[in-house]
């Protein structure tokens, strides 16, 4: 395992997509530090941020003892989940089966369930006027999805068989399963694995992190926090 004397900057909201990170950075138990970055503020739009992260979308990260020992910034959750598990060599198997296995399951959270939850969350919580069919389409989107981790689950522990950053990635859009219109108790496995990720300790450190700084930027009923987020075009 890779030793970090000096910590990885970690430019941070907390969502499901910042969360992952924290829980990868705990588990691996190496120094970090967090910058706040507001989403709801543009913040995200400042210069030296779409230096490191061209998206306008965080979270990313400066790793100060990049390869070679030169700084390097990753932008992408997955992207980083995978940086951090081949240089600390947790979490990322390299077995090439096995890690075959996180990688689908990384990949399927970062095309499927991240933006499936995501647009039942926003169609639910945060559109002007009901859409019936968006919240229907999403809904029912999120509901497959469940049901396919729950299968997945009722024959593994984890997503891939053990611990590792998939489970990282997907733990955060399941965390609101309420708001996305469902009910863990339809998912028995699903409820089981969920309920064991909650009992972790970077599971837990990482709900928290931040968690004052979003109440004060209240999102939800900010109207023009809404418009930098959901109005973005080219810029």
């Amino acid at each position: 395992m890779a030793e970090q004397k000096l910590p990885i900057e970690l430019y941070y909201w907390p969502t499901p997509n910042g969360w992952k990170i924290t829980i990868m950075l705990e588990e691996l138990g190496v120094p970090y530090d967090i910058r706040f970055v507001n989403i709801g503020k543009g913040e995200q739009f400042e210069p030296e941020f779409l230096k490191i992260a061209p998206n306008n979308r965080m979270p990313a990260i400066v790793d100060p003892e990049g390869p070679g020992g030169e700084p390097v910034s990753v932008f992408e959750s997955g992207a980083i989940l995978q940086y951090l598990g081949r240089k600390f060599g947790r979490f990322y198997p390299t077995d090439e089966r096995s890690r075959i296995a996180v990688e689908e399951w990384l990949f399927w959270q970062m095309g499927g369930l991240g933006p499936m939850a995501g647009q039942a969350h926003h169609f639910r919580q945060y559109a002007p006027e009901e859409v019936p069919y968006a919240i229907d389409r999403y809904t029912n989107e999120v509901n497959r999805l469940y049901g396919v981790m729950n299968t997945r689950l009722g024959e593994h522990e984890y997503l891939a068989g053990d611990y590792s950053i998939a489970d990282m990635a997907c733990i955060g859009w399941v965390v609101p399963f309420e708001r996305q219109g469902q009910r863990i108790e339809d998912f028995p496995n699903l409820k089981r694995w969920h309920d064991a990720m909650m009992a972790k300790p970077s599971v837990k450190k990482s709900l928290e992190i931040g968690k004052d700084e979003r109440a004060r930027s209240n999102i939800a009923d900010d109207k023009e926090a809404q418009k930098v987020l959901f109005g973005q075009r080219a810029r």
